[in-house]
């Protein structure tokens, strides 16, 4: 074999290397979102206080704290969720079950329990379905879209990746996300989430990562409206545990006879 046929083959072994690296750019999306899942979401039954808080135009207006109880369901891969209102009084002893296709809220006061829409509001911007835990990555297809310096929640500037998401399961909340995660380490930095109509519903800012449950995770996300700048609720994350979520607490007919441990 000639040099100059030798050099021909070993460009070609080295590209055909390269593109192997590489791999689908599809898959390539799907595999960033689960990790960035994984920064957000423990992989073990947990439980977690969230404490919601309504600003209008820099002025506190309302405020809610919940117990969250998380479990992955072992065939889908997607996360049920049972949350407990705790405060205010008017709300406490309340429930939200969020299993399979189903959102459900109880009220012990009429002891019934009503389906629930996850697009509904639950408190300023935050709706049911941001406040249950979820795996972007089972209900959404992912394609890459840039590669850009975006600032994050303080402002601090960081090379991302933006993913651009779009509803695969009848679960989703949204129609479709901009996403943007951090290169160098998958943390979530930011989204923007879109109506079927393409109207821009809000924009998250994920911050204040602490060690928790054995990795550096978002403890609290600001969620601006998407018309009004002014409208903002903050979801803190305090109290992270793993614990046993019972088979029992994530099915809709125990709601009327759950108690918190």
């Amino acid at each position: 074999m000639t040099l100059h046929r030798l050099t021909i083959f070993l460009l070609g072994l080295l590209l055909g290397a390269l593109a192997m690296a590489q791999g689908n750019p599809q898959t390539n999306a799907q595999a960033l979102l689960q990790a960035s899942d994984a920064v957000r979401n423990p992989d073990k039954p947990f439980g977690v206080t969230v404490t919601l808080i309504e600003y209008r135009g820099g002025k506190q207006t309302d405020t809610s704290t919940l117990a969250s109880y998380a479990k992955s369901d072992a065939r889908s891969g997607q996360f049920r969720t049972l949350i407990r209102f705790v405060a205010p009084a008017r709300d406490e002893g309340k429930l939200m079950l969020k299993s399979g296709n189903d959102f459900w809220f109880y009220d012990p006061a009429s002891r019934a329990s009503v389906r629930l829409s996850p697009q509904q509001r639950l408190m300023g911007q935050a709706s049911n379905g941001d406040v249950v835990t979820v795996n972007l990555a089972k209900d959404y297809q992912a394609k890459v879209g840039a590669q850009e310096e975006i600032a994050d929640g303080n402002r601090q500037m960081h090379h991302s990746t933006r993913l651009d998401l779009n509803a695969s399961s009848p679960d989703a909340t949204y129609n479709r996300i901009e996403f943007w995660v951090d290169s160098a380490n998958n943390q979530p930095i930011k989204g923007k989430f879109y109506s079927e109509s393409d109207r821009l519903l809000k924009t998250v800012y994920y911050r204040r990562y602490q060690p928790q449950l054995g990795k550096e995770r978002p403890t609290e996300m600001v969620i601006i409206d998407g018309l009004d700048s002014k409208w903002v609720t903050v979801m803190r994350y305090t109290d992270f545990v793993f614990r046993d979520v019972p088979e029992v607490w994530l099915q809709r007919d125990y709601l009327p006879n759950f108690k918190p441990e």
